[in-house]
């Protein structure tokens, strides 16, 4: 008699929301495959019987799409192709409760610091020794690196605090030996995470050390590329930028949510900064490094918003003329301080004022895009796509900046460096003609 075969357990860990959550994605894939469980991110190949949903809770659209993506698995769960679903991440820590009684159908719901209690499902031990290692979800020539958790901040908009808790620097050494073992693994950019960067190392050091690492990772060999993502305006440490202008494998480009410009808004927010302080730390950014790119995010429909705070906003671009913008609508959060504000505004009106912004800024993006046209970039091969390769230039990051459209007979790496003239350029892509390869 034939004994039944035990078909071994396959996971697929899905991720949403920003890359803090997708390096924690990539922890838990390597603590899995670690315990010798065969753990896939976001299989294509359907062949797993396990679902990890890394669920967003930070405004309502990522909600939304969060608790879609759990009844999207739990629905195969009782058509009987999956065996377990569980749901970890900041919506999970921040309505949990609510989660289990709505979807009971979930096998476990996980808070965003329970990784050891996640891999206890699998009879799996947390291996402390794995520190800084992970499972890329990303292609292999880059890699997002999160340098600490959580925010002490307090802006009154903002839900980060209640779900990740208070700021907490992770040890210079161990960074260092992470991205050591990054470029190893062939990473040539990394791009430095936080929910805010230049608090890096005040909680264990006592002081603001961000420039120390800096200097410290910009000494490893091979690694091409570092990014500095999510730094706060107020009391922002210049000498990140002195750093920035005499390493040359630090990006001239920095993104710096401000949000606002209007002083009304800027304090109703809570951000401790005013519009004049962020102009004079703008004008002394570039006064430090003229070439330097600039991102920012913003946020169109804050309560008590008026047409008077957007004409200022939009004077504060027109003037400051930022490389890269963002827009998010508000949403209202609660538990955060501005969920006692009366939210007049509908969800359209909030969403015409975002859009009001972007045609500004389009503008100012496609006139930047029109001047890089005949000029020569060092550029990063990202893929081939549709018979193209797209790249990016140090001034872009990837998925959220422009994009290198390079059109070229000859067969280029994957992950490698290039030469590419600018031939034609649109609202936020370029398009160019290979020159060399190689940087």
């Amino acid at each position: 008699m034939k004994s039944k075969s035990i078909k071994k357990d396959k996971v697929s860990i899905i991720t949403l929301g920003c890359s803090k959550n997708l390096v924690d994605s990539e922890v838990m894939s390597g603590q899995l495959r670690a315990n010798e469980i065969d753990v896939v991110h976001e299989n294509k190949k359907s062949d797993h019987n396990i679902v990890i949903v890394n669920t967003c809770g930070f405004i309502d659209k990522a909600k939304d799409e969060s608790i879609q993506t759990i009844l999207e698995q739990v629905a195969l769960k009782k058509k009987g192709r999956l065996d377990k679903v569980y749901v970890t991440g900041c919506l999970s820590e921040r309505y949990k409760a609510n989660l289990e009684e709505e979807i009971p159908e979930v096998d476990a719901f996980f808070g965003t610091m329970e990784l050891p209690i996640v891999l206890k499902q699998f009879n799996a031990d947390y291996k402390a020794e794995l520190v800084g290692e992970r499972m890329l979800s990303t292609p292999r020539h880059y890699a997002y690196m999160k340098i600490s958790e959580g925010c002490n901040r307090t802006c009154s908009f903002c839900a980060i605090p209640l779900m990740r808790g208070k700021h907490i620097s992770r040890p210079k050494e161990e960074l260092v030996a992470e991205a050591r073992r990054l470029v190893k693994s062939g990473v040539k950019e990394i791009m430095l995470i936080a929910q805010e960067l230049t608090y890096y190392g005040l909680d264990i050091y006592k002081k603001r050390t961000l420039p120390d690492l800096l200097n410290t990772l910009a000494d490893i060999e091979g690694l091409d590329w570092i990014r500095l993502h999510y730094a706060y305006p107020s009391k922002f440490p210049l000498e990140i930028i002195d750093v920035m202008k005499d390493r040359d494998n630090i990006c001239n480009y920095l993104d710096m949510p401000l949000q606002h410009a209007s002083n009304r808004m800027l304090q109703a927010m809570k951000r401790q900064i005013t519009r004049e302080e962020m102009e004079g730390l703008i004008s002394e950014i570039r006064g430090r490094i003229p070439e330097i790119c600039l991102r920012t995010t913003l946020i169109a429909g804050f309560p008590g918003e008026e047409r008077d705070d957007i004409e200022e906003l939009k004077k504060f671009l027109t003037e400051q003329r930022f490389d890269r913008v963002g827009v998010f609508t508000y949403s209202h959060e609660e538990d955060t301080s501005a969920y006692g504000m009366t939210d007049t505004l509908s969800q359209e009106e909030k969403e015409a004022r975002a859009e009001e912004i972007m045609e500004l800024q389009q503008d100012i993006s496609y006139e930047k895009n029109q001047a890089k046209i005949g000029k020569v970039f060092k550029v990063l091969i990202d893929r081939r796509e549709a018979g193209r390769y797209l790249g990016r230039t140090e001034m872009d990051s990837v998925e959220v900046d422009n994009e290198v459209i390079i059109h070229s007979k000859k067969m280029l790496p994957i992950g490698e460096f290039v030469q590419v003239q600018i031939t034609r350029a649109y609202d936020h892509d370029l398009e160019g003609e290979l020159v060399q390869v190689g940087s």
